[in-house]
């Protein structure tokens, strides 16, 4: 584990060759692809949780008592000392094998010196959940300085063994179960856990155990199994990768049946725009976009290489065109596509997609098919969702291209809508192909959480989407879209339905026992709703001109008599028979949904509801990538089947990742499923995450696979207008991107056109002198602090919340995660005095992507070099996270030198480097307009802004004091209490060491260990 020549340190300063693979560009084959990501995704699991060891190990204060056993005088969040390890069960080798088939063992421990919050993050242990097994021997004396540099860091923490293991089960003091999902345990008998002694049964590596056994056999080696002390855990979101690696090796003993039209493009070779969907056969050649288009403007709008005209569904021309519209693909439009080759130059491919004659007579003629949508229905709850987005020309070519089949690539610079065209796609793909089925991928689950809201804003029916994984909890809504929360909500549908049919039923009097179960509704569909219907049909032929007729005959009337206005008038029979449609319809989806329903009914246990419901229900199916590495034996074993991918911040996602999401099923005959691959990301922004300098800098094992097929030339559409922040703002960042523009959105909006109150400037750089004599410092390696700018920007921030900015659009970024835990508590110590509720988020640029507030404010920490912040897609991440405001504290003269940060600071050096306030702003609203900076009051540095707070702070004391007294001036009246319960504020004091003073540079164990601790260039 601590072999260099294996796993090299941190310190890779990028000279010279390593004996590790490369992802590059090509590949010879799928199983080379494979070998390469296994052995790096092994070699960087490994090094986090050599790191993860050291990290916690060091704070255990290991020593040898008088019997001269270990003991430990500290504690660590992630590590408990074992009361007892026993091996319980060891197996019997298979056929053909000398390995034991299985071994397990029961490890006791206690968590009863641990606060509340830890011994839930112990009690959450779960099965298959991965555990290391430490044995901890230190020296009896400690070693020297001079023999603490010579000696690695196994004999520095006195560690002599380590092993994994994975838990089977958890049980409590008193033997009970805990955490069970097999069905074990019923929900109704779950009981909290007893005491504090926790038994956890777990099984070992049987190859590593074998290896142990017969050196312990054959050489008289030490019981390696008799010396654990130590049992270790780690967070779980960094700790699948048994499973990851597990289906990576699932995926190298299998044949691997990629897409044919994917397959030398993933490879590396062959033409990048093969899989365009122009290139790609079985194209759709009509396309009903539903709701994408708001008016016939918009449809001319969205193609200015075309003459757009209008027809009916006869063929005829439409003078007054109405969505909902249909087009067909001309010859031109396949050789016009709005994607952009990769590796040409922008004012080349300016030309090629602005391709717009002048003279309108030489524009090919596009025919837009304008139809009456779906029959109306008769209650108000029954109107599908309507889309309300405008889109641009460049999002619409998007939407074309993710319906088509093959591979699209978007590239969505922050702010442009990426989410919205994502859900537009699926919007539209489901209405085209409702007998398709589509995967949704992601990084992160807020993500995912973002994309499934804006789906159930569209008409897609709740009992088609479903949500995998952890991260539903979170979801926005009262709606439960796991699988659990599908099929109960399924049933209750079902009681509902039949309820229908019941009332149905006594309408038409005939007995209620038709609802009794979904196969008699079926039958009572057939013999009595259906036959009704066509014998009304064949009835209304010969008297369509009867304008009454449809009113008098109707045979469901009486059904729909509780309808808020009467389905029926009797004054036209065209307008009386679309009514009639439109109930029927009603009819028809009740019966419908019965239909799908009656699985839940024959099928019994929960479990095997549940896999019905993802296999063969669901039409839209979202999870993470983790999620889909972690669980694709699962989807393999239940025959999960889908034909479309699209994957969300694909640039954010490791290159493997990305790729087993494309093989969750098992393949046809030979032949690949999958018909569309949609990825969308920014491969400007940050890519996935590699602590290891040198897999990410040596072997590119940062590279996503967005990047890399945008390295080989495919084409892609770069969405260009941004509604996000103001276009002032958006300066700072768009020179990165291919004529970025803004939508018209940011200059027709109000608020967009005022400046922020209390403030000259929408966005400024303030420089940042040291503070008590000190600019950045670091508690421990690569934890880099700030405390000038920790205590400037919690000022900035009273100062804001003093105005009255409401706390949840303020967020608080910073580059470094000990600089994070440093405002998180200065907030705490100057905040929570006065009540003051703290920002929205206090977090790293870093974690922050992907997410936007109103109002930013940015510490870049570092006063010595300007560290991982030269990465530019950081840099850009950073600047793009505000909407109204953005305020960047750092050392001036350190950044202004930076040559690849030059674009953005050039514009944010135009301004003044010391904080503009408009002190005469004391509402969070104001009339200025954006531009005119007022009476400006120029803060100096920390102690000024500080001055200023304070003064404000105790006016406000003042007045409330003055507040509480008035009612009571003749009273005798007790001295108030702040809000703060027993706290009594002092009266301000300008400078004062109390509420300016020096925050502690040393950070508890248990804050460290909240995050993990950055490396030298790279962040966490």
């Amino acid at each position: 584990m601590w072999d260099e020549s294996l796993v090299p340190s941190i310190n890779y300063s990028g000279e010279g060759c390593l004996a590790l693979p490369k992802l590059n560009l090509q590949f010879l084959t799928l199983h080379d692809y494979l070998l390469r990501n296994f052995n790096l995704f092994r070699l960087e699991s490994t090094y986090e949780i050599r790191e993860d060891i050291q990290e916690a190990v060091p704070h255990l204060h290991a020593y040898i008592n008088n019997e001269g056993d270990t003991s430990f005088r500290g504690w660590s969040r992630m590590a408990v000392p074992i009361k007892e390890f026993r091996i319980t069960q060891v197996k019997q080798p298979n056929i053909g094998e000398v390995k034991p088939s299985a071994v397990t063992a029961d490890v006791t421990f206690s968590i009863s010196s641990y606060r509340s919050q830890i011994k839930s993050e112990w009690d959450a242990l779960k099965e298959h959940d991965v555990l290391f097994l430490l044995s901890i021997r230190p020296s009896f004396e400690p070693l020297s300085p001079e023999e603490a540099a010579k000696s690695t860091v196994p004999e520095r923490l006195g560690l002599q063994y380590v092993r994994g293991c994975e838990v089977i089960e958890i049980r409590d003091e008193e033997g009970g179960l805990m955490n069970d999902y097999t069905g074990r345990v019923k929900k109704d008998e779950w009981k909290p856990p007893k005491g504090e002694i926790r038994t956890v049964k777990i099984t070992l590596d049987t190859a590593q155990y074998h290896i142990d056994a017969t050196e312990l056999a054959e050489k008289g080696a030490e019981n390696v199994y008799g010396t654990f002390n130590i049992l270790m855990r780690r967070k779980p979101k960094e700790n699948n990768f048994k499973a990851i690696l597990e289906s990576i090796r699932d995926l190298m003993n299998e044949t691997c049946v990629v897409p044919e039209w994917l397959h030398n493009i993933f490879l590396g070779y062959g033409n990048p725009s093969a899989a365009q969907w122009i290139n790609m056969p079985d194209l759709l050649e009509t396309i009903d976009f539903k709701d994408t288009f708001l008016d016939a403007s918009h449809v001319v709008q969205s193609f200015p290489a075309f003459q757009v005209t209008f027809i009916n569904t006869d063929g005829t021309e439409n003078m007054h065109p109405s969505p909902p519209f249909r087009i067909k693909l001309s010859k031109k439009m396949r050789e016009i596509s709005h994607a952009l080759p990769g590796n040409v130059n922008a004012s080349d491919t300016a030309s090629k997609n602005n391709m717009v004659d002048d003279e309108g007579s030489q524009k090919e003629k596009l025919r837009v098919e304008t139809y009456i949508p779906a029959d109306p229905v008769p209650y108000p709850q029954d109107k599908p969702n309507q889309n309300s987005v405008r889109f641009t020309p460049t999002q619409v070519g998007a939407i074309i291209s993710g319906i088509q089949p093959g591979l699209t690539m978007v590239v969505g610079p922050p702010g442009t809508g990426k989410t919205d065209t994502a859900v537009q796609i699926l919007n539209v793909l489901y209405h085209n192909c409702p007998s398709q089925r589509t995967l949704i991928i992601t990084h992160s689950n807020q993500a995912l959480n973002d994309l499934f809201e804006k789906i159930m804003q569209r008409d897609v029916p709740a009992r088609y989407l479903l949500r995998l994984g952890q991260g539903e909890q979170e979801l926005a809504t009262d709606l439960d879209f796991s699988r659990q929360g599908r099929v109960n909500a399924m049933l209750v549908r079902r009681l509902e339905l039949l309820g229908e049919v019941a009332k149905l039923a006594i309408s038409l009097h005939l007995p209620e026992d038709v609802s009794y179960t979904c196969e008699n509704a079926a039958y009572f569909w057939l013999l009595h709703v259906y036959a009704r219907w066509e014998q009304f049909l064949a009835a209304c032929v010969p008297n369509k001109e009867n304008p009454s007729f449809v009113k008098d005959r109707f045979p469901f009337s009486e059904f729909f008599s509780d309808t808020q206005q009467p389905v029926f008038t009797g004054e036209s029979f065209e307008k009386d028979m679309h009514a009639a449609k439109g109930c029927f319809k009603h009819l028809s989806t009740i019966f419908q949904e019965l239909e799908e329903c009656r699985a839940f009914e024959l099928l019994k246990s929960t479990a095997e509801r549940a896999n019905y419901l993802m296999t063969k229900q669901a039409k839209i199916v979202a999870m993470t990538c983790t999620h889909a590495a972690l669980k694709r034996r699962d989807f393999l074993q239940l025959g999960f089947k889908y034909d479309n991918l699209l994957m969300e911040e694909s640039a954010q996602i490791l290159e493997i990742e990305t790729f087993i999401p494309t093989l969750l099923q098992r393949q046809e005959d030979g032949y690949a499923r999958l018909k569309r691959c949609i990825l969308i990301g920014d491969h400007h922004q940050l890519p996935p995450v590699v602590k290891n300098m040198a897999f990410q800098k040596y072997s590119h094992m940062d590279q996503s696979l967005f990047t890399r097929f945008v390295r080989l030339g495919v084409p892609y559409i770069e969405l260009n207008a941004q509604g996000r922040a103001r276009p002032s703002i958006a300066q700072l960042y768009n020179w990165r991107y291919r004529e970025l523009g803004d939508l018209p959105y940011v200059h027709e909006e109000a608020i967009f056109h005022k400046a922020n109150s209390g403030f000259s400037y929408e966005y400024q750089l303030v420089d940042v002198p040291d503070y008590r004599g000190r600019g950045e410092s670091a508690p421990s390696p690569w934890f880099y602090q700030n405390e000038g700018e920790a205590e400037y920007i919690v000022s900035v921030y009273i100062y804001m919340r003093l105005i009255g900015y409401p706390a949840n659009k303020i967020s608080i970024l910073t580059t470094y995660n000990g600089q994070k835990l440093l405002i998180r508590d200065v907030i705490s110590r100057r905040c929570k005095p006065w009540n003051i509720e703290p920002p929205c988020k206090v977090t790293t640029v870093d974690k922050f992507q992907g997410q936007q507030n109103d109002f930013i404010l940015l510490s870049l920490v570092r006063t010595r070099f300007v560290g991982h912040l030269r990465d530019v897609r950081r840099l850009i991440v950073a600047m793009s996270r505000a909407r109204l405001g953005l305020y960047v504290f750092c050392r001036c003269s350190l950044f202004e030198q930076c040559y690849e940060l030059q674009p953005t600071f050039q514009l944010l050096l135009q301004r003044p480097d010391k904080l503009a306030l408009n002190l005469e702003e004391c509402t969070p609203f104001t009339e200025r307009p954006l531009g005119e900076a007022g009476n400006i009051h120029y803060i100096t540095d920390v102690e000024d802004i500080g001055h200023l707070v304070n003064f404000r702070l105790e006016h406000l004391r003042q007045m409330q004091s003055m507040q509480y007294y008035a009612p009571h001036a003749n009273a005798d009246a007790a001295p108030p209490e702040t809000g703060n319960g027993d706290i009594v504020l002092d009266n301000a004091k300008d400078g004062t060491e109390k509420e300016n003073g020096e925050a502690t540079d040393a950070v508890n164990n248990d804050k460290i260990e909240e995050d993990t601790v950055e490396s030298k260039d790279d962040m966490v």
